[in-house]
């Protein structure tokens, strides 16, 4: 299919264009197709510019007739000129909430089928505001307002510097109806809300601009947190302890209260969530991580601080004992 050379089509073209050349040239890949405006955008671009295109839609099967929705969108890809296209239905869990669960849904199936080629999704520069917005919120840290990143692999993310009005303006261009996912106007979700009320309002009392301001700060901050990842891994290297014994091993290594307390506390933290991660503690906010501070810097003899994972039978504790932090696994009662 021969695309116009509409404003719209070649600011979607160039997206692409430019994420090919910095990420290893044109080769097969494959689409994250949901039907939607920004979906449809990024396939027609990518059949141009990336190379083989096999579209894949993931019916999460959340709403009656999305089979339809899914089949409309293999045959829209089919016609955009993808080598091939396909339907994988999921089911949806509910941990962590329907939206949440059908995320961890959709990325293990277009995981499952990508077959070592790399997974582009349409997500756009107003996806990474509302993003950082939601990060912001949290109260995480900068961490949690870097956004999204281009390239984390298998994912692809092209369109970040593509705004939402101009992959609409693309399917118009190019005379193909999107589907409009009633989700996404259901101000049930925190971020429709973000999208439809709070971004809005930004714009009007800031004047403008707002969202590529919000997606620049995310570009910042992922830069100057590379740094000090790269600086809190030389501190982790210097603050792990051999468990007695023999090496790492057989036991989980344990962290030098010394060498953590002297460290600057950003530092001190970002190499305690890294060793917590690698312990298999998931979901930490920052209270566990102020807590777990508290052990190192503030300690009078308070306990461990209880974090998410572990197992059914068992909860993680992180403790300080003998000089060190630890992660110890405890029996629920």
């Amino acid at each position: 299919m021969r695309l116009p050379e509409t404003a719209a089509v070649l600011a979607v073209r160039r997206g692409v264009r430019e994420w090919v050349a910095a990420h290893g040239g044109r080769g097969p890949v494959v689409v994250g197709l949901s039907g939607g405006a920004d979906s449809l955008a990024l396939v027609a671009a990518a059949v141009v510019e990336a190379g083989e295109v096999t579209a894949v839609v993931v019916d999460h099967r959340l709403q009656e007739g999305s089979g339809a929705v899914a089949d409309r969108a293999v045959e829209q890809a089919m016609g955009l000129g993808c080598v091939g296209a396909m339907v994988v239905p999921v089911d949806v869990g509910r941990a962590g909430g329907v939206e949440a669960a059908a995320r961890v849904a959709r990325y293990a199936a277009l995981d499952s089928v990508r077959d070592g080629r790399p997974v582009l999704l349409g997500h756009t520069l107003d996806d990474q505001a509302e993003t950082v917005l939601l990060g912001l919120a949290r109260g995480s840290g900068g961490r949690s307002i870097q956004g999204m990143v281009a390239w984390n692999s298998p994912w692809g993310r092209p369109m970040l510097g593509v705004r939402r009005a101009q992959t609409v303006r693309m399917c118009a261009d190019l005379g193909i109806e999107p589907w409009d996912d009633p989700h996404n106007a259901d101000p049930g979700y925190t971020r429709v809300r973000v999208r439809e009320e709070v971004l809005p309002l930004l714009e009007e009392v800031l004047g403008g601009g707002v969202a590529q301001a919000l997606a620049r700060t995310a570009d910042q901050l992922r830069a100057d947190g590379a740094v000090l990842d790269a600086y809190a891994d030389e501190l982790l290297r210097a603050a792990r302890v051999v468990q007695t014994g023999g090496a790492f091993g057989s036991d989980p290594p344990t962290l030098s209260i010394e060498i953590l307390a002297t460290a600057p506390p950003a530092l001190r933290r970002r190499a305690v969530r890294t060793w917590l991660a690698d312990q298999g503690v998931t979901g930490l906010v920052n209270a566990h991580l102020q807590a777990i501070d508290e052990l190192v810097s503030n300690w009078h003899g308070q306990g461990g601080v209880a974090v998410a994972g572990g197992s059914r039978d068992h909860r993680l504790v992180v403790t300080r004992e003998h000089g060190t932090l630890a992660v110890r696994a405890q029996t629920r009662i």
